[in-house]
């Protein structure tokens, strides 16, 4: 299997099956609930999980919560709430949810504050070793230790503007790896250059060192995370001595009419709402529509457009009158999903071909792909309930005598219920389709 890694320029085969492939990626800072845009890339994450296990790798995936950060500090103010009991509340509301796109979760979410013991003893490491240095209290990495920097993103260092001023830096570059504590800050942790805590970039370096060891298969996250966090991750990982990781894929963003959805814009929809609105099936099917590595637009219209989607695969099981039950839980998969799946987990082009098979009434061969991607429940046969079911009979009687009225007025009634009757051949004459 090939995937285009961000640092290398170019596809980069993994090792053979069953080799181990330890991913890390990097999750929400939790303050407040998460937009659609956040849960693209754990989406697409879970379901690079789910086809290296199919294709027999062992699969150990690590998307942290950072639960310390400087956006917390800032919203637990606004909101006059201690900064830890909102980012308990905001965890809380992103594993909610999350869980209800039905992908099961990663093997291991860490949280920052429960890997203090590791980042401060990669911080000293990084001090020991010249890497970084201490100004009152704060401790910065030293950019111009590592001759490497920049090669993640392209950064030129000479042409950095400053991340983080302080006038006691030794390099405008240099980026903070320990903060003592501000005004305004309500949580702090014992270290030897004083109560502070941690920078951002050095608590993911040590949360994926800690469960997957100084060296591990890919690194993932959102394009926006390419500089500075990831190029900082990178750096001060391999300054001390860890390879890290050896591909880094980064995800396209979601678009909002174009732009980057995002909080501080203000455009923002949040999972909640867009799973409210449209359901699982229908956001599952629209992130598929994009390869993970473009940009892609959200919409009505791209939902209305995945929505009908997932009305014509739910119909086409119907119509061939067979359902998931039906299927082997190893039912083999055709040779050119695999194909397209491992030639950089192309999901446009598995969606196309789904639809291809859709077309010559190969629903046997949709369903392995349902599978894959969490999608199992467009191939599911709903039960109506009894009530409904009594409704569906009296129609069939009423056709049979003639009487088409009360026929119509039942086939509303069951309408009103949610439920679309269908005429068939088969036994019992009739087919109820829960509507959309």
């Amino acid at each position: 299997m090939r995937l285009y890694s961000t640092l290398q320029h170019q596809l980069v085969e993994l090792p053979p099956p069953p080799a181990t492939v330890g991913i890390y990626v990097c999750g929400p800072t939790v303050y407040q609930r998460i937009h659609v845009g956040n849960a693209r890339p754990y989406v697409i994450f879970l379901w690079l999980k789910r086809w290296l296990r199919q294709r027999g790798y062992e699969v150990k995936l690590v998307s942290n919560i950072t639960d310390v950060n400087d956006k917390i500090y800032g919203e637990a103010t606004r909101k006059k709430l201690k900064s830890d009991a909102l980012a308990a509340q905001a965890t809380a509301q992103y594993i909610e949810d999350t869980d209800r796109l039905g992908l099961g979760r990663p093997d291991a979410e860490p949280k920052a504050t429960d890997t203090m013991d590791e980042i401060i003893g990669l911080i000293a490491e990084l001090v020991a070793s010249g890497h970084a240095y201490e100004a009152q209290g704060d401790v910065y990495f030293r950019v111009g230790s590592f001759e490497a920097y920049g090669q993640l993103s392209g950064q030129k260092p000479d042409q950095m503007s400053e991340q983080e001023p302080n006038p006691l830096k030794e390099d405008a570059r240099d980026f903070a790896l320990w903060k003592a504590t501000k005004a305004g800050e309500d949580t702090s942790w014992d270290s030897p250059w004083g109560r502070g805590r941690p920078g951002w970039h050095i608590e993911c370096s040590a949360m994926a060192s800690k469960l997957l060891g100084p060296a591990f298969e890919i690194h993932g996250g959102g394009l926006d995370l390419v500089f500075p966090h990831h190029e900082n991750e990178l750096a001060q990982s391999r300054a001390a001595g860890q390879e890290f990781a050896h591909i880094w894929m980064h995800n396209g963003l979601l678009r909002l009419t174009g732009e980057k959805m995002s909080k501080s814009l203000g455009n923002i929809q949040t999972l909640e709402q867009v799973l409210d609105e449209w359901g699982r099936e229908t956001l599952l099917l629209f992130f598929m529509t994009a390869h993970w590595r473009s940009p892609i637009d959200f919409s009505p219209e791209t939902m209305e457009a995945a929505r009908l989607q997932a009305k014509g695969i739910r119909n086409a099981f119907i119509s061939a009158g067979v359902s998931a039950g039906d299927f082997r839980p190893d039912e083999p998969l055709p040779t050119v999903l695999e194909q397209v799946l491992d030639e950089d987990f192309n999901t446009p082009a598995a969606l196309a071909l789904m639809h291809q098979w859709l077309d010559q009434g190969r629903v046997d061969l949709v369903y392995p792909v349902l599978r894959i991607f969490g999608l199992e429940s467009l191939a599911e046969k709903d039960s109506a309930p009894p009530e409904v079911e009594e409704l569906a009979r009296k129609r069939l009687e009423a056709r049979a005598a003639r009487d088409f009225a009360e026929a119509d007025r039942l086939r509303d009634e069951i309408a009103a219920a949610g439920w679309e009757v269908r005429d068939v051949s088969a036994e019992p004459g009739y087919q109820l389709v829960k509507k959309d």
